[in-house]
Protein backbone atom coordinates (compact mmCIF):
# COMPACT_ATOMS: atom_id res chain seq x y z
CA UNK A 1 0.00 0.00 0.00
CA UNK A 2 3.13 2.21 0.78
CA UNK A 3 4.46 1.33 -2.85
CA UNK A 4 1.12 2.12 -4.24
CA UNK A 5 0.62 5.26 -2.46
CA UNK A 6 4.11 6.62 -3.51
CA UNK A 7 3.42 6.64 -7.24
CA UNK A 8 0.10 8.08 -6.60
CA UNK A 9 2.05 11.31 -5.48
CA UNK A 10 4.56 11.02 -8.22
CA UNK A 11 2.27 9.98 -10.49
CA UNK A 12 -0.21 12.86 -9.96
CA UNK A 13 3.17 15.42 -10.20
CA UNK A 14 3.59 14.41 -13.35
CA UNK A 15 -0.40 13.96 -14.57
CA UNK A 16 -0.02 17.85 -13.59
CA UNK A 17 2.63 18.89 -16.18
CA UNK A 18 0.85 16.99 -18.86
CA UNK A 19 -2.62 18.06 -17.78
CA UNK A 20 -1.28 22.04 -18.49
CA UNK A 21 -0.21 20.85 -22.11
CA UNK A 22 -3.43 18.93 -22.62
CA UNK A 23 -5.28 22.14 -21.63
CA UNK A 24 -3.51 24.15 -24.77
CA UNK A 25 -4.81 21.17 -26.95
CA UNK A 26 -8.26 21.18 -25.83
CA UNK A 27 -8.62 25.28 -26.12
CA UNK A 28 -7.42 25.30 -29.51
CA UNK A 29 -9.75 22.42 -30.75
CA UNK A 30 -12.90 23.60 -29.01
CA UNK A 31 -12.24 26.80 -31.00
CA UNK A 32 -11.51 26.23 -34.34
CA UNK A 33 -11.08 22.45 -34.50
CA UNK A 34 -7.63 22.18 -34.99
CA UNK A 35 -5.06 19.45 -33.32
CA UNK A 36 -1.99 21.80 -33.14
CA UNK A 37 0.82 19.35 -32.60
CA UNK A 38 3.08 21.90 -32.48
CA UNK A 39 2.30 22.51 -28.52
CA UNK A 40 4.29 19.88 -27.55
CA UNK A 41 7.45 22.03 -28.87
CA UNK A 42 6.17 25.06 -27.56
CA UNK A 43 6.37 23.97 -23.96
CA UNK A 44 9.72 22.85 -24.91
CA UNK A 45 10.77 26.24 -26.01
CA UNK A 46 8.95 27.26 -22.60
CA UNK A 47 11.76 25.24 -20.81
CA UNK A 48 14.60 26.85 -22.94
CA UNK A 49 13.05 30.60 -21.75
CA UNK A 50 12.90 29.62 -18.25
CA UNK A 51 15.94 27.77 -18.20
CA UNK A 52 17.56 31.12 -19.79
CA UNK A 53 16.23 33.41 -17.14
CA UNK A 54 17.58 31.22 -13.94
CA UNK A 55 21.14 30.95 -15.65
CA UNK A 56 21.59 33.76 -17.01
CA UNK A 57 19.48 36.03 -15.93
CA UNK A 58 19.81 34.69 -12.10
CA UNK A 59 16.59 34.92 -11.84
CA UNK A 60 13.95 32.76 -9.28
CA UNK A 61 11.23 30.25 -10.08
CA UNK A 62 8.37 32.38 -10.29
CA UNK A 63 10.36 35.16 -12.23
CA UNK A 64 11.27 32.59 -15.02
CA UNK A 65 7.77 31.13 -14.90
CA UNK A 66 5.86 34.40 -15.68
CA UNK A 67 8.77 35.18 -18.39
CA UNK A 68 8.24 31.83 -19.89
CA UNK A 69 4.44 32.18 -20.15
CA UNK A 70 4.29 35.42 -21.74
CA UNK A 71 7.33 34.26 -24.06
CA UNK A 72 4.99 31.18 -25.09
CA UNK A 73 2.03 33.09 -24.88
CA UNK A 74 3.30 35.64 -27.82
CA UNK A 75 4.83 32.46 -29.75
CA UNK A 76 1.22 31.23 -29.99
CA UNK A 77 0.09 33.98 -31.10
CA UNK A 78 2.86 34.58 -33.91
CA UNK A 79 1.85 31.05 -35.00
CA UNK A 80 -1.61 31.16 -34.80
CA UNK A 81 -1.44 34.22 -37.15
CA UNK A 82 1.19 33.60 -39.69
CA UNK A 83 0.84 29.27 -39.92
CA UNK A 84 -3.02 28.88 -38.84
CA UNK A 85 -5.21 31.84 -39.44
CA UNK A 86 -4.60 31.66 -44.03
CA UNK A 87 -5.84 28.32 -43.65
CA UNK A 88 -8.68 28.27 -41.50
CA UNK A 89 -10.94 27.69 -44.59
CA UNK A 90 -9.12 25.26 -45.94
CA UNK A 91 -9.38 21.12 -45.49
CA UNK A 92 -8.35 19.79 -41.73
CA UNK A 93 -5.26 17.84 -43.61
CA UNK A 94 -3.71 21.00 -45.11
CA UNK A 95 -4.03 22.57 -41.51
CA UNK A 96 -3.11 19.12 -39.70
CA UNK A 97 0.24 18.76 -41.98
CA UNK A 98 0.92 22.71 -41.18
CA UNK A 99 0.63 21.80 -37.80
CA UNK A 100 3.55 18.91 -37.71
CA UNK A 101 5.31 21.36 -39.99
CA UNK A 102 5.52 24.10 -37.79
CA UNK A 103 6.57 21.81 -35.07
CA UNK A 104 9.58 20.53 -36.73
CA UNK A 105 10.67 23.94 -37.99
CA UNK A 106 9.97 24.73 -34.04
CA UNK A 107 12.48 22.05 -33.29
CA UNK A 108 15.21 22.54 -35.21
CA UNK A 109 15.46 26.44 -35.24
CA UNK A 110 15.31 25.60 -31.32
CA UNK A 111 18.88 23.05 -32.24
CA UNK A 112 20.56 26.01 -34.75
CA UNK A 113 20.40 28.27 -31.59
CA UNK A 114 21.08 26.53 -28.54
CA UNK A 115 22.58 22.92 -30.18
CA UNK A 116 21.78 19.45 -29.79
CA UNK A 117 23.12 18.40 -26.57
CA UNK A 118 21.30 17.99 -23.03
CA UNK A 119 21.55 21.04 -20.60
CA UNK A 120 21.38 20.82 -16.94
CA UNK A 121 18.02 22.45 -15.44
CA UNK A 122 19.58 25.00 -12.28
CA UNK A 123 18.33 23.91 -9.18
CA UNK A 124 15.84 26.21 -8.19
CA UNK A 125 13.41 25.17 -5.22
CA UNK A 126 14.79 23.30 -1.92
CA UNK A 127 15.54 19.76 -1.45
CA UNK A 128 13.40 19.31 1.33
CA UNK A 129 11.60 15.77 1.98
CA UNK A 130 8.37 15.63 3.90
CA UNK A 131 7.78 12.37 4.94
CA UNK A 132 4.22 10.57 5.85
CA UNK A 133 4.89 7.28 6.77
CA UNK A 134 6.54 5.24 4.06
CA UNK A 135 5.21 7.94 1.34
CA UNK A 136 7.48 10.72 0.74
CA UNK A 137 7.05 14.08 -1.01
CA UNK A 138 9.67 16.54 -2.29
CA UNK A 139 9.19 20.52 -2.11
CA UNK A 140 9.46 20.01 -6.25
CA UNK A 141 6.31 17.70 -6.38
CA UNK A 142 4.20 20.15 -3.50
CA UNK A 143 5.09 23.27 -6.39
CA UNK A 144 4.35 21.07 -9.28
CA UNK A 145 1.14 20.36 -8.38
CA UNK A 146 0.48 23.65 -6.69
CA UNK A 147 1.16 25.36 -9.70
CA UNK A 148 -0.74 22.98 -11.53
CA UNK A 149 -3.67 23.54 -9.29
CA UNK A 150 -3.57 27.33 -9.15
CA UNK A 151 -3.26 28.24 -12.86
CA UNK A 152 -5.87 25.49 -13.69
CA UNK A 153 -8.12 27.72 -10.86
CA UNK A 154 -7.08 30.18 -12.82
CA UNK A 155 -8.55 28.96 -16.59
CA UNK A 156 -12.00 27.94 -15.38
CA UNK A 157 -12.22 31.87 -14.22
CA UNK A 158 -11.42 33.02 -16.95
CA UNK A 159 -13.82 31.10 -19.38
CA UNK A 160 -16.80 31.51 -16.94
CA UNK A 161 -16.23 34.38 -15.45
CA UNK A 162 -14.96 37.16 -17.84
CA UNK A 163 -16.19 39.04 -20.92
CA UNK A 164 -13.20 36.94 -23.00
CA UNK A 165 -13.90 34.02 -21.58
CA UNK A 166 -17.81 34.17 -23.40
CA UNK A 167 -16.33 35.52 -26.49
CA UNK A 168 -14.15 32.23 -26.23
CA UNK A 169 -17.34 30.07 -25.39
CA UNK A 170 -19.47 31.44 -27.87
CA UNK A 171 -16.87 30.90 -30.79
CA UNK A 172 -16.25 27.47 -30.26
CA UNK A 173 -20.46 26.91 -30.50
CA UNK A 174 -20.57 28.78 -33.36
CA UNK A 175 -18.04 31.83 -34.35
CA UNK A 176 -21.00 33.60 -37.50
CA UNK A 177 -23.12 34.02 -35.29
CA UNK A 178 -20.76 35.09 -32.47
CA UNK A 179 -19.37 37.34 -35.35
CA UNK A 180 -22.81 39.04 -35.84
CA UNK A 181 -23.24 39.45 -32.49
CA UNK A 182 -20.39 41.47 -32.17
CA UNK A 183 -17.65 39.54 -31.06
CA UNK A 184 -13.95 39.43 -32.52
CA UNK A 185 -13.72 36.28 -33.45
CA UNK A 186 -10.05 36.62 -34.78
CA UNK A 187 -8.74 37.85 -31.98
CA UNK A 188 -10.77 35.34 -29.77
CA UNK A 189 -8.77 32.86 -31.37
CA UNK A 190 -5.22 34.58 -31.14
CA UNK A 191 -6.36 34.97 -27.40
CA UNK A 192 -7.34 31.22 -26.98
CA UNK A 193 -3.58 30.38 -28.46
CA UNK A 194 -1.59 32.94 -26.09
CA UNK A 195 -3.49 31.52 -23.22
CA UNK A 196 -2.97 27.46 -24.19
CA UNK A 197 0.72 28.41 -25.10
CA UNK A 198 1.49 29.91 -21.64
CA UNK A 199 0.14 26.74 -19.74
CA UNK A 200 2.92 24.92 -21.97
CA UNK A 201 5.48 27.48 -21.40
CA UNK A 202 4.36 27.01 -17.49
CA UNK A 203 4.71 22.84 -17.98
CA UNK A 204 7.70 23.65 -19.37
CA UNK A 205 9.18 25.45 -16.52
CA UNK A 206 7.90 22.66 -14.32
CA UNK A 207 8.92 19.51 -16.29
CA UNK A 208 12.80 21.29 -16.35
CA UNK A 209 12.98 21.42 -12.66
CA UNK A 210 11.11 18.44 -12.34
CA UNK A 211 13.40 16.07 -14.41
CA UNK A 212 16.69 18.48 -14.15
CA UNK A 213 17.56 18.30 -17.80
CA UNK A 214 16.01 19.72 -20.98
CA UNK A 215 17.22 19.65 -24.69
CA UNK A 216 15.29 20.56 -28.38
CA UNK A 217 13.54 17.12 -29.16
CA UNK A 218 11.96 17.14 -25.28
CA UNK A 219 8.55 18.60 -26.40
CA UNK A 220 7.33 15.59 -28.97
CA UNK A 221 6.82 12.65 -25.95
CA UNK A 222 5.34 14.26 -23.62
CA UNK A 223 3.22 16.50 -26.68
CA UNK A 224 1.53 13.59 -27.71
CA UNK A 225 0.58 12.19 -24.50
CA UNK A 226 -0.81 15.54 -23.55
CA UNK A 227 -2.89 14.93 -26.75
CA UNK A 228 -3.80 11.64 -25.45
CA UNK A 229 -5.03 12.99 -22.00
CA UNK A 230 -6.79 15.49 -24.27
CA UNK A 231 -8.44 12.75 -26.24
CA UNK A 232 -9.27 10.74 -22.99
CA UNK A 233 -10.83 13.64 -21.15
CA UNK A 234 -12.70 14.30 -24.35
CA UNK A 235 -11.20 16.92 -26.22
CA UNK A 236 -12.81 20.12 -26.07
CA UNK A 237 -13.69 19.74 -22.40
CA UNK A 238 -11.69 21.55 -19.91
CA UNK A 239 -12.13 19.49 -17.01
CA UNK A 240 -11.79 16.85 -19.36
CA UNK A 241 -7.97 17.64 -19.93
CA UNK A 242 -7.42 18.20 -16.43
CA UNK A 243 -8.48 14.70 -15.80
CA UNK A 244 -7.04 12.90 -18.61
CA UNK A 245 -3.98 14.43 -17.43
CA UNK A 246 -3.69 13.09 -13.97
CA UNK A 247 -5.16 9.97 -15.60
CA UNK A 248 -2.44 9.41 -17.77
CA UNK A 249 0.05 10.61 -15.39
CA UNK A 250 -0.64 8.15 -12.87
CA UNK A 251 -0.65 5.38 -15.36
CA UNK A 252 2.52 6.10 -16.47
CA UNK A 253 3.67 5.92 -13.20
CA UNK A 254 1.88 2.36 -12.27
CA UNK A 255 3.62 0.65 -14.89
CA UNK A 256 6.71 2.09 -14.15
CA UNK A 257 6.73 1.08 -10.65
CA UNK A 258 5.06 -2.11 -11.28
CA UNK A 259 6.17 -3.34 -14.26
CA UNK A 260 8.93 -2.36 -16.50
CA UNK A 261 9.34 1.40 -16.94
CA UNK A 262 10.32 0.39 -21.41
CA UNK A 263 6.64 -0.60 -21.71
CA UNK A 264 5.19 2.77 -20.06
CA UNK A 265 4.92 5.29 -23.32
CA UNK A 266 3.49 2.13 -25.03
CA UNK A 267 1.00 1.84 -22.01
CA UNK A 268 -0.26 5.54 -22.74
CA UNK A 269 -0.79 4.63 -26.56
CA UNK A 270 -2.39 1.23 -25.96
CA UNK A 271 -4.89 3.21 -23.43
CA UNK A 272 -5.35 5.77 -26.11
CA UNK A 273 -6.44 2.97 -28.72
CA UNK A 274 -8.93 1.70 -26.32
CA UNK A 275 -10.48 4.44 -25.26
CA UNK A 276 -11.13 5.39 -28.88
CA UNK A 277 -12.73 2.04 -29.48
CA UNK A 278 -15.15 2.11 -26.44
CA UNK A 279 -15.97 5.82 -25.95
CA UNK A 280 -14.82 7.66 -29.23
CA UNK A 281 -15.59 11.25 -27.59
CA UNK A 282 -13.60 10.80 -24.27
CA UNK A 283 -14.68 11.03 -20.69
CA UNK A 284 -16.74 14.00 -20.91
CA UNK A 285 -17.04 14.70 -24.64
CA UNK A 286 -20.33 14.99 -26.27
CA UNK A 287 -21.62 12.89 -29.23
CA UNK A 288 -22.25 15.68 -32.22
CA UNK A 289 -23.75 15.36 -35.75
CA UNK A 290 -22.48 17.40 -38.80
CA UNK A 291 -25.50 18.91 -40.71
CA UNK A 292 -25.05 17.57 -44.65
Amino acid sequence: MDQFLQQMVNGISLGSIYALIALGYTMVYGIIKLINFAHGDVYMIGAYVGFAATTYAQLGFFAAMVISMVSCALLGIIIERIAYKPLRTSTRIAVLITAIGVSLLLEYVMMFFVGAEVKSYPQLLSQKVFNFGAVQINMQQIYIIATAVALMVLLQYIVHRTKTGKAMRAVSIDPDAAQLMGIKVDRTISITFAIGSAFAGAAGVLVGIYYNSINPLMGIMPGLKAFVAAVFGGIGSIPGAMIGGLSIGVLETLVSGYGNSMYRDAAVFAFLIIILILKPTGLLGKNTREKV
